[in-house]
């Protein structure tokens, strides 16, 4: 149960953030949050994580990035109702990458962009912009990791 009580907080605060985003904030607009480090800057991604394949025509780049985020949504559920059950940092990670790509399905089919605000930086050389839902895959992604060096840390020992 929270597995899924994880992906939907992801997906709500993702959505919530986005939508105040849109409403408050033009286009292009940047305000300093933590001055040299940290701007709120309100742009529309069309591709994946850093831009990429943003430059594929729209025609098959949004049907493409949906149904790759349709597929993984799908392969996550079945892979945590099959194979983590008493794994409770898999499937904490495997929520948030799946709040993740959920939030930016969501702003893909509605928009066929995704909406990203957050704009780490060091003085003047900047991470891309991001959002919640990709904040929440990363770190989703990081766990998994952790948790299989974990796992395999566990495998050696008993051998």
């Amino acid at each position: 149960m929270g597995f899924y009580l994880i992906a939907l907080a992801i997906v709500l605060t993702d959505q919530a953030t986005k939508a105040v985003v849109v409403r408050t904030m033009r286009l292009g607009q940047s305000i300093a949050i933590v001055p040299g480090y940290l701007d709120l800057t309100f742009v529309l991604n069309p591709g994946a994580a850093f831009s990429l394949l943003a430059t594929l025509p729209e025609r098959i780049r949004n049907p493409f990035f949906i149904l790759i985020s349709v597929a993984a949504a799908v392969l996550i559920i079945v892979y945590h109702a099959r194979h983590l059950h008493g794994h409770r940092l898999a499937a904490a990670s495997l929520g948030l990458i799946l709040g993740g790509a959920i939030g930016n399905l969501i702003d893909r089919v509605r928009l066929g962009v995704v909406v990203d605000f957050l704009d780490a930086h060091v003085h003047q050389y900047h991470w891309p912009v991001f959002n919640v839902a990709d904040s929440a895959i990363s770190v989703g992604v990081t766990l998994l990791l952790i948790e299989m060096v974990l796992e395999w840390r566990r495998e050696r020992r008993s051998d």
